[in-house]
């Protein structure tokens, strides 16, 4: 009896997700969760932030749940993860900060669909874990770039330890700017 082979699914990780230019000459990465108050405000600050520069901006968000805290972050995370995998990443990110209080499996499911994933196993792999493996990386990685608390940025790759509102956030990514131009190899003249 032949045995039929398991089609492999390739999954689209989080680090590869991006909104903005994909050729912005700064990156704006933030480790978080959806059920934080903080990484709401947030996350209010990045859209005003990605509005602000435009096609020089790109924006990264990365896992990072509070589990003994926010019981149902790591389900909300996959969830963002799934859809994700439709090209409604953006779209499921933001109704799960605005539906931050009700993220049971069911209410992912409804979000799932409002956010316009047309995965029929949704549900499944909620139950399954399927993108548990993602969120769980996202959380090594940030572990291992010493974050502590949540929400956390890197501005191209460099820590930001400042507040996260709009202005002093706006500071450190016009400094970026400044730093990469100052880096800028200058054109000779013949």
């Amino acid at each position: 009896m032949a045995m039929k082979a398991k089609e492999v699914v390739e999954i689209i990780p989080p680090k590869n997700i991006f909104v903005g230019n994909p050729h912005a000459p700064v990156t704006l990465m933030e480790f978080g969760e959806y059920e934080n108050e903080d990484c709401a405000k947030a996350n209010e600050v990045v859209k005003k932030l990605l509005e602000e520069f435009g096609d020089k901006l790109k924006f990264n968000f990365r896992h990072f749940p509070l589990t003994q805290i926010h019981q149902r972050s790591m389900k909300a995370g996959e969830a963002s993860v799934a859809a994700a995998q439709d090209g409604k990443f953006w779209e499921m990110h933001n109704l799960l900060f605005k539906n931050r209080r009700q993220l049971g499996t069911i209410s992912l499911k409804l979000y799932s669909k409002e956010a316009g994933v047309n995965n029929k196993a949704f549900l499944n792999q909620m139950v399954d874990g399927t993108f548990g493996w993602q969120v769980r990386g996202d959380l090594m990685e940030g572990m291992n770039k010493g974050i502590k608390k949540i929400p956390a940025f890197f501005i191209n790759d460099e820590m930001y330890t400042g507040k996260p509102t709009f202005e002093e956030m706006k500071k450190a990514i016009t400094l970026a700017f400044k730093k990469i131009k100052s880096k800028a190899p200058v054109k000779q003249r013949a």
